[in-house]
This record gives C-alpha cells, sequence and structure tokens, in this order.
C-alpha cells in the first residue's frame, strides 16, 4: 500500500490519498508553515517515481523507508521554481517503478526531491560546507537536474556554493550499489564573477581515488571511466585556477549507469 499525505505543523493529516502500486493526491488549500508531505510505502523499501510538486515534476529514486519533506517557505523557497509549493492547487504522485524503468541506462544522481537531514530517498546530496547556509547554495542543488549556470542565487541558477573553502567536499550517496561509466562536472559559469576549477579529484566508494583536469567552459565536461560498482561518491581537492575570483562553485553533476537489481520491487503483479 501506498499512501501520500499532507501533514500540519503538529503533524495532523489535512490530506491523504492510499493506491496499490501508484497514487495521486490533490492539494486544494495550499499550504502553511509547518506542513510537510510524507509519502508512506509500507516498508516496501525500492524504486518509485515521484512528485511532490507539479512545478518540479518527477524523479526516479530509491526509498529505503518513507519519505518526509518538509515544506519551504521563504528564503528556503527561492531555490525552487517561483510557482512550487505556491498559490493553491498541487498535484503530487507516487508511482512504483517497472522493472524496466529499473535497469535502463541513465542518469543515476538526479533527485528534483533532495533535501537536508536522512529523508530515506536517494540519490542524496551533502557538503562539508555550503555558503552562508543559503538555500540557493545548497548541496542538492547540484543533482536537480538544472545545468543553467551564466549567473548565482536564486532559480535557476541555484548550485553548491563552498564559501572560498579550499577543503570543501561534496558527496553523492547512491543509497545502494549501482554501475556508472561515465560523469558530468557543470561548474558555475558566471564569469568574471565565478572562478573555476582547473583541476577535482573524484573518492569512489570501491577505494579508488583519481584526479580529473578541467577547463574553463559553461557546458558539461565528460568524464568517461572504466566500469565500476560504487555506492557513493565523493568530490575533493578542488583547485581553483589563477583567476581572481574567489567563487567556484558546480551548478550540476550527472552520473550515467544502470542499477543492478530491482532491490525490493515486487514485480509479481505486473
Amino acid at each position: 500500500m501506498l499512501t501520500i499525505k499532507i501533514l500540519d505543523e503538529n503533524s495532523n493529516t489535512r490530506f491523504v490519498e492510499h493506491g496499490e502500486n501508484e497514487v495521486s493526491l490533490v492539494n486544494t488549500s495550499g499550504y502553511t508553515r509547518g506542513d510537510s508531505i510524507a509519502v508512506e510505502i509500507g516498508k516496501q523499501k525500492g524504486f518509485y517515481h515521484v512528485q511532490l510538486d507539479e512545478s518540479l515534476g518527477e524523479s526516479l529514486v530509491y526509498l529505503t523507508d518513507d519519505l518526509h519533506f518538509e515544506i519551504p517557505f521563504e528564503e528556503k523557497r527561492i531555490s525552487y521554481p517561483p510557482a512550487a509549493f505556491s498559490d493553491f492547487r498541487h498535484l503530487l504522485t507516487v508511482r512504483r517503478a517497472t522493472k524496466e524503468e529499473i535497469g535502463q541506462y541513465r542518469n543515476l544522481a538526479i533527485n528534483v526531491n533532495d533535501q537536508h537531514g536522512d529523508t530515506h530517498c536517494y540519490p542524496h546530496a551533502t557538503a562539508n560546507v555550503e555558503t552562508r547556509g543559503e538555500s540557493v547554495f545548497a548541496a542538492r542543488n547540484a543533482i536537480d537536474g538544472i545545468v543553467a549556470n551564466h549567473s548565482h542565487g536564486e532559480w535557476p541558477y541555484q548550485s553548491w556554493g563552498i564559501n572560498c573553502r579550499d577543503d570543501a567536499e561534496f558527496k553523492l550517496d547512491f543509497g545502494r550499489t549501482v554501475e556508472i561509466d561515465k560523469i558530468v562536472i557543470y561548474e558555475r559559469a558566471d564569469f568574471p564573477h565565478d572562478n573555476w576549477w582547473k583541476q577535482i579529484t573524484i573518492e569512489y566508494s570501491d577505494g579508488e581515488v583519481c584526479k580529473y583536469d578541467m577547463t574553463k567552459t559553461d557546458e558539461g565536461q565528460i568524464i568517461e571511466i572504466k566500469k565500476k560498482q560504487v555506492e557513493w561518491l565523493v568530490l575533493k581537492e578542488l583547485i581553483k585556477s589563477d583567476e581572481p575570483s574567489p567563487f567556484p562553485a558546480l551548478s550540476q553533476i550527472k552520473v550515467f549507469g544502470r542499477d543492478i537489481e530491482p532491490l525490493g520491487n515486487d514485480f509479481s503483479e505486473k
């Protein structure tokens, strides 16, 4: 059984819908401060298409438990599309993914539903620094699928900002073992405000650590790698160029590959 709930600040249920393999909920009253969304999967961890707001679209994610999403307000909202979680009508959907969808070659890094904390929803991005703690510089911005990088600040130019830290690190956790063979890095390119990284290091969960040379560009920089199975990767030792700006940043990371097995999805009724 799948369930979507809209909860108020006291965890009281405002709206609820249930379904077996898919469920839709229409919120017709808008959101108030303290509201949250709960996606309950009945302990059936696995792959789901999740849409928490129609302006965000859906992501194919791996849920290890129930998903809890805090509705953003004020400063936290400006890293989302202006229509997100505003006004008075919203469509939320959840659907169990099929075996064919899970097994396809795709960008395994995208998750428009990512937030701080343990949301049980993967992929999940974290970092040891986010500029001034502002939402427009949060790690989650680098896996929301948006590659616009000619400016910085509110949507659609949100990015992962490192607050000028030389020891900045970004971790992408897949929540399970995946097989990958290509990484695409979009550095923020708001030149001359921005600097850029001339070299990055990626540490993989299998123990391999590799350095990659980068160039000054607004385009995605492709890193082809030998197929490997990993649970996570970390971007670190980010060496900026000699240009005067102290502000390099990451607009987006894409990681292409496949899932290895269904991991919990029961296809007996498909």
